[in-house]
């Protein structure tokens, strides 16, 4: 399988990243195990995931994730075929949050012991923290670095300003940099990244690792009426944003490119990510092997240029029609 580079890191990833944070929320153990192995299996290697998956969830505290991620290596013996990525920042189930020196040394200890393993290929910041200077960040990481504890940092949810300011200071001061950035973007979701971070990330050569790839599951086009929210966890979540002329035209033209394919709209909705020269692989979660093997069908699939075309007028805002 072709496989990407991961900014400046000398990592290499396949197209697709599988995102963990359904493991220990909306799937158990067990599935996770196979879902796991179901996607090393179809040759892809980089997992997502972050010490706060799941802290949200009812009884969670944060870290199941990672914990059932850790189990994983031990009982499959396939941490060598995996390009993991974690992330420190966002807050844990006791409050616990931020970027500063102390708590990244600290919070990465953390994450070694659950994911069972003596370093992390990807140290991803979580979000901004106004709180703390980029300097002392960075130097935390440095020292992770120069310990063999990670091998590259990423930052997610940054803006394009302060993404550029960490990537200055970090030249300025001879710190490691941030060489991916992971953030929100999908076929509907463009504006956010297209305006200012692409821009920023394909000057800089970041790799892109992308969230929310099928907008919490309304591009895989189950969701087309309030009455659809139900099935599943995350309908909650789409409610008017999505349910409306813009999502419907979208929908519209993901089930005509799919027809066209004989496939499906989450299949077209993974490849047309792909096919944007600025992403390194989008993320996506899965919560059975059977959702899995359709998804990865996206790494195979050959949009024309005709429906690229189509489907980037059908998601179009004002902001990237030229």
């Amino acid at each position: 399988m072709q496989k990407n580079q991961l900014g400046k890191s000398g990592l290499s990833i396949a197209p697709l990243a599988l995102g963990g944070n359904v493991f220990g929320w909306t799937i158990d153990e067990a599935t996770s195990f196979e879902i796991l192995d179901a996607f090393v299996d179809f040759g892809f290697d980089c997992v997502d995931t972050a010490n706060m998956y799941s802290a949200w969830a009812v009884g969670n505290q944060g870290g199941e994730s990672e914990a059932i991620i850790g189990k994983w290596f031990a009982k499959s013996g396939k941490r060598d075929r995996v390009v993991l990525a974690t992330k420190v920042g966002m807050p844990m189930g006791d409050g616990s949050q931020g970027l500063k020196k102390d708590y990244i040394l600290k919070s990465v200890e953390d994450s070694l012991r659950r994911l069972q393993t003596d370093h992390i290929d990807l140290y991803q910041s979580h979000q901004d923290d106004a709180d703390t200077s980029f300097e002392e960040t960075l130097l935390a990481y440095d020292e992770l670095i120069k310990a063999g504890k990670v091998r590259a940092i990423g930052a997610s949810n940054y803006s394009a300003d302060r993404l550029a300011q960490a990537i200055k200071e970090s030249e300025s001061e001879g710190l490691p940099t941030y060489i991916s950035l992971q953030p929100e973007y999908n076929l509907f979701d463009r504006e956010g990244f297209e305006r200012e971070l692409e821009p920023l990330c394909v000057q800089e050569g970041l790799g892109v690792i992308s969230y929310y790839s099928l907008a919490s599951g309304f591009l895989t086009g189950k969701y087309r009426s309030k009455d659809d929210l139900s099935k599943s966890a995350r309908g909650g979540g789409i409610g008017e944003k999505y349910l409306n002329g813009r999502g419907f035209k979208i929908l519209e033209a993901l089930d005509e490119v799919a027809a066209a394919q004989q496939s499906q709209p989450v299949v077209v909705s993974l490849a047309w990510l792909m096919h944007r020269k600025s992403i390194t692989a989008p993320i996506a979660s899965a919560t059975s092997v059977t959702q899995l093997s359709e998804l990865v069908k996206a790494a195979d699939m050959n949009l024309s240029d005709a429906q690229v075309e189509q489907l980037d007028m059908a998601s179009a805002t004002t902001q990237n029609v030229e």
